[in-house]
This record gives C-alpha cells, sequence and structure tokens, in this order.
C-alpha cells in the first residue's frame, strides 16, 4: 500500500476538488499508479477527470456501504495511471447510513485494504462530515488547501481539533500533510500577509509550492481535463507539478 492523502478543509471555495484533480494527475504523469477519491456528493473532482457523475453505474457511495468491493467500483480514466472512485449525489445516503452504523468511521480504511496504489488522493466534502471523518481515519496525512484572504485561518482550528482526536482515538499515524497557499495573488497586498502569517503559525508545515490565480486552472475542469492535459505550459499547471514533487519527496 502506497500513501494516502486527504484534501480537506472544510471551508469551501479554498482550491481542495483543484488540488485534489491536479495533484493526481501530475503524480500518474510522473509514472506513479494513482486512485483519486472523490468523497463530495457534488462530484466535481468526477467530473474534473472527464468521468459523467450521471451515468456512472456505481460510486464510493456503494463501496463504503460494503455492496462491492473497491475494485469494481473504479474506473478508468482518460489519463495515463489515473484511476477514479467517483461521486455524485448517491453519496449524501452514505454520509446518512454510515452515522447509523457502528465503526461507520472506519468504512473507508477497510475498503482501501490491501490495494497497491502509489498514491490514493481523496477529495473530501467542504464539511467535517462522517465522509471526512472517513477520508482522516483511512489517510496517512492530510493536505489542506489554504486560500491568501481574510478569513483563511477561519475554521482550521475546528480542522486540526479534529485531526489530533482521530490520531488520538482511531488513527495514530495520521499528520499534517501540509497546508497548500492557493489562490495566490502577488499583486494584492493582503495575499502576502496571509502568507506570512502561515509561515509564522505553522512553520516547517507550508509547502513551498504557492498555487497562483490562474485563468487555465479554472477553465481545466469545464472540459473535464487537468490543467497539465489541458495547458501544460502555464503557470498553474507548472505549481502543480512542483507540487507533486514536493509530494513525492515526503513521501
Amino acid at each position: 500500500m502506497g500513501k494516502i492523502i486527504a484534501v480537506a478543509n472544510q471551508k469551501g471555495g479554498v482550491g481542495k476538488t483543484t488540488t485534489s484533480v491536479n495533484l493526481a494527475a501530475c503524480l500518474a504523469a510522473a509514472k506513479k499508479r494513482v486512485l483519486l477519491i472523490d468523497l463530495d456528493a457534488q462530484g466535481n473532482a468526477t467530473m474534473g477527470v472527464g468521468v459523467d457523475k450521471g451515468s456512472v453505474a456505481h460510486t464510493g457511495c456503494d463501496v463504503l456501504l460494503g455492496e462491492m468491493s473497491l475494485a469494481e467500483a473504479v474506473v478508468k480514466t482518460e489519463h495515463k495511471g489515473l484511476d477514479l472512485l467517483p461521486s455524485n449525489t448517491d453519496m449524501t445516503a452514505a454520509e446518512v447510513e454510515l452515522r447509523s452504523r457502528g465503526g461507520g468511521e472506519l468504512a473507508l480504511r477497510e475498503a482501501l485494504a490491501g490495494t497497491d496504489y502509489d498514491y490514493v488522493v481523496i477529495d473530501c466534502p467542504p464539511a467535517l462530515s462522517m465522509l471526512t471523518v472517513n477520508a482522516l481515519s483511512a489517510c496517512d496525512g492530510v493536505l489542506i488547501p489554504m486560500q491568501c484572504e481574510y478569513y483563511a485561518l477561519e475554521g482550521l482550528s475546528a480542522l486540526l481539533d479534529t485531526v489530533e482526536k482521530i490520531r488520538a482515538v482511531i488513527n495514530p499515524k495520521l499528520k499534517i500533510e501540509g497546508l497548500l497557499r492557493t489562490m495566490y495573488d502577488p499583486r494584492n497586498r493582503l495575499s502576502g500577509e496571509v502568507s506570512e502569517q502561515l509561515l509564522a503559525h505553522f512553520p516547517g508545515q507550508v509547502y513551498k509550492t504557492i498555487i497562483p490565480r490562474n485563468v487555465r486552472l479554472a477553465e481545466a475542469p469545464s472540459h473535464g481535463l487537468a490543467v497539465i492535459d489541458y495547458d501544460p505550459s502555464s503557470t498553474g499547471a507548472v505549481a502543480y507539478k512542483h507540487l507533486a514533487i514536493e509530494v513525492s519527496k515526503a513521501a
């Protein structure tokens, strides 16, 4: 079993799905076997790699509820080396059902047992839900995207508290993989100030890579492509390639 990374932040709009999709694609481009798991009922990561969330035969819901194995539900993507466990609105049923089950927080960990991917990247929903708890219970580390704006640190303490509780009770290997500065605009003084705050508050835990505001990053999902396939020379693509290198070196 390779490394399992959960991409989480209960604050919406910080670049979780963008990071999940593009990190997974960049790792796959580096000839790693990668599984992208979409745990968000919106299914944006599923659509972001070119899979129609409305037409998939099975989703992560079926796997989490024990109705089939992970291997049976996984689909291939157009990107070589990148597999997907898709999601759609069915995932809401998994959230509700797992809450009523004893040990429901371990469903994903059990489903992943015995898989042989080099990396598993989990796109978490924007909430500290049972699905997010499943991801944190199963993963080796959590990658936290942080938008460099005024409310960047809002809610972070709640996520860190959850990480500590899961480490203490369920998953002792769980660690903060790193904080990722996203949607960075060097022309904006506030972006620089927030970046400095993150570096001061979390020394040694902030990725060197900074993800810029980039129109190609915004356009790529509408084409069902990772940015390295949509425009490999764009600043967004280059940034995620650098992030993949950082993640690989830390493995």
